[in-house]
């Protein structure tokens, strides 16, 4: 009885330890929920987000034209009310096309932010949370990633499935630009997650966990996760819209998406060898590419500003 009470005592002690580190996530979440609200960026870029959102979500709701309707007859025509943004060279409505292209450009967006977050964030927890043999592994992998120029990598790899001039489905593109772009960029995830998880696993909280006789999927989960969180909230929106802006380099380099995939980027890539004579078939376009990339920056900017107490 004497030799267990120490045990109980310090059992007793630990559990408040754990207990304010779950409290301590909480209240950072609700305190930057609360900031987050006080700012007009995050308005501003979320009004500018939603609107995307409809875009790509009901591109009916802004116009009925099919975007691969196409008459010659009509090439490069200027804005009128029938078309009010012009007409490609190959007579298609540019208003429409530029609605159309919302929804591959935002999906290639999406699905390659998941992507990189939810394998760097893995890659990041173990390299933390383990460290020793397996950090060191996984960061020199990391390492060989991240030393590929981006673009330089895109070409390689999309080059390397598609030949020049082959016909591609749709979806098997999109799956290859994404992948491409989860593959080269999950390193800086990687790394914010490692840093983010070793910070983490020397907090008392964590060593009170221990000490109690926590397994390492409950620690990881409970405590070391929800706090690591915020950092890689602001990396995913930031590089949502990095990750629209290289989907679209791609395009335009040739290798990303292609036609008949309706998105911004393919709409500038077409317009780039008549740009002098039909101007409005790049500018606009390369306007809905800039409006929505500055949207999902201004949001990442001001979930930082709201999640890190330390910039503040």
């Amino acid at each position: 009885m004497t030799d267990a009470a120490p045990a109980v005592r310090a059992a007793g002690a630990a559990e408040p330890e754990e207990v304010e580190g779950v409290e301590a996530v909480g209240g950072l979440w609700a305190d930057g929920w609360a900031q987050l609200r006080r700012r007009p960026l995050f308005w501003v870029s979320s009004a500018l987000i939603v609107v995307l959102l409809l875009m790509a979500l009901f591109p009916s709701l802004f116009t009925s034209v099919d975007p691969r309707a196409a008459d010659l007859s009509l090439s490069g025509a200027d804005p009128s009310p029938d078309a009010i943004f012009g007409r490609d060279l190959q007579g298609r409505d540019i208003y429409a096309r530029a609605i159309h292209g919302a929804a591959p450009t935002l999906t290639v967006g999406l699905l390659a932010s998941l992507g990189t977050v939810v394998v760097g964030a893995i890659a990041g927890l173990v390299a933390g949370f383990r460290s020793g043999w397996s950090d060191g592994l996984i960061s020199r992998i990391a390492e060989i990633f991240a030393g590929l120029p981006f673009i330089l990598g895109g070409i390689v790899i999309l080059t390397t499935f598609n030949r020049p001039g082959q016909i591609v489905g749709e979806v098997r593109i999109v799956t290859q630009v994404v992948l491409t772009i989860v593959v080269l960029s999950w390193p800086l995830a990687m790394r914010i997650m490692r840093a983010a998880a070793l910070e983490a696993t020397q907090q008392d909280y964590v060593k009170a966990a221990r000490a109690l006789g926590a397994g390492p999927w409950r620690i990881v989960t409970r405590h070391i996760l929800p706090n690591t969180l915020a950092p890689v909230l602001v990396f995913a929106t930031i590089q949502f819209g990095v990750f629209i802006g290289a989907e679209a380099a791609l395009s335009f380099l040739g290798i990303g998406l292609r036609d008949p995939v309706v998105s911004w980027g393919v709409m500038i890539s077409e317009a780039q060898e008549r740009v002098a004579d039909i101007p409005q078939s790049l500018f606009f376009p390369a306007a809905f590419l800039v409006v929505a990339v500055l949207a999902f920056v201004m949001l990442g900017d001001a979930v930082r500003d709201a999640f890190d107490p330390r910039g503040r």
